[in-house]
């Protein structure tokens, strides 16, 4: 995974200053468990911008690797495996979905603390600040958009069981399931009461539809989610699976829309993405998912109103991270104020 080229990554010079990550200790697990792996002695640094699992840029001088480990303190139950996000893009591999190359995975949590695994590092742009956006002219933005919109269309038509991912998850009562485990998620990080919570979850589930045919959903699909190639010819590599998993695609549809609505009116939660600049709006984009994918979206309000009230569970923990003192990076104090917004705008979708 690639920094900005705009702010780049937090360089470092000790192991103390990398927060997470203890190179000797990797190196040491590197030359027990996969001994010729590593030709040097590791050095590394922090890639800014990420707001749940953290990725570190690990180097032995002649390779180049992504270290991914799960954020420091509270974590959520259930959320932040690196097994299942490790499986996933080791299975896409052979698909036309581009992602970084699965390299080791490491499930012991003694060696660093938490769980970790290695993949290739991607050379290219994320777009996730207002200097890499606003190099793009209005034909590039559009087209950024496109790729966007277009790369979601081939994750959905993407067998899970063809590649080897068919017990990854479970289609039936998807929705269902989601809906009471935001619910839980958010008792478990919530940081002051808001019965708007509870209204939200009440009228999912009472608005509750039969859902789309099962496929692999990403669980956080978006624009800063995704490295372009250093030219921002087309998308080098999706990144941040930490959700993935088997279910109604749909979800990440109508997540896709919540994240382009916030961005083009705002930068409260993303960078700004509105269509004076070119970006395809909100409705462009489910056109176009709906023109490449050939799904009904008959339901969309519910998916969107769902992908409000996740990404407010989200936020929350995210708070209650920041509150503790155990967020890395900056762009934090914002989230708490987001979050009784996003529940306002879930039952507006809703309605």
């Amino acid at each position: 995974m690639a920094a900005p080229p705009s702010s780049g990554p937090t360089r470092v010079s000790r192991v103390s200053d990398l927060p997470g990550v203890d190179l000797d200790a990797l190196a040491r697990w590197l030359d027990q468990e996969h001994p010729g792996l590593r030709a040097g002695e590791l050095s590394g640094d922090l890639i800014t911008g990420g707001k749940s699992n953290l990725t570190y840029r690990i180097t032995d001088g002649r390779a180049t690797w992504a270290l991914r480990r799960p954020p420091l303190g509270h974590v959520l139950p259930t959320a932040h495996n690196m097994s299942r996000e490790y499986q996933v893009i080791d299975a896409l591999a052979a698909t036309d979905v581009p992602v970084a190359t699965a390299v080791v995975l490491c499930p012991d949590p003694a060696v660093l603390g938490a769980p970790f695994y290695l993949m290739s590092f991607v050379d290219g742009v994320v777009l996730d600040t207002a200097a890499t956006l606003s190099a793009l002219d209005k034909a590039a933005a559009r087209t950024v958009s496109e790729q966007l919109v277009d790369t979601l269309v081939r994750l959905h038509a993407v067998d899970p069981a063809a590649v080897g991912l068919g017990d990854f998850g479970r289609p039936d009562g998807f929705l269902l399931r989601q809906v009471n485990r935001w619910r839980a998620q958010w008792q478990a990080s919530q940081t002051r009461p808001l019965p708007l919570l509870d209204q939200v979850a009440d009228a999912l589930l009472d608005r509750l539809p039969q859902g789309s045919s099962g496929g692999i959903v990403h669980g956080d699909y978006r624009l800063t989610n995704v490295i372009f190639r250093p030219d921002v010819s087309g998308i080098a590599a999706v990144v941040d699976w930490e959700m993935a998993t088997v279910g109604d695609p749909l979800t990440d549809l109508g997540l896709l829309v919540v994240y382009q609505r916030l961005s083009s009116d705002s930068d409260l939660l993303m960078p700004r993405v509105g269509a004076d600049a070119g970006f395809l709006t909100a409705g462009e984009m489910v056109d176009r998912y709906v023109t490449g994918s050939g799904r009904e979206l008959a339901d969309l309000g519910w998916y969107v109103g769902f992908g409000y009230f996740k990404l407010a569970v989200i936020a929350e923990g995210i708070h209650h991270r920041y509150l503790a003192g155990k967020t890395v990076g900056k762009g934090f104090a914002q989230f708490g104020d987001a979050v009784p917004e996003l529940l306002a705008a879930a039952l507006t979708a809703l309605r």
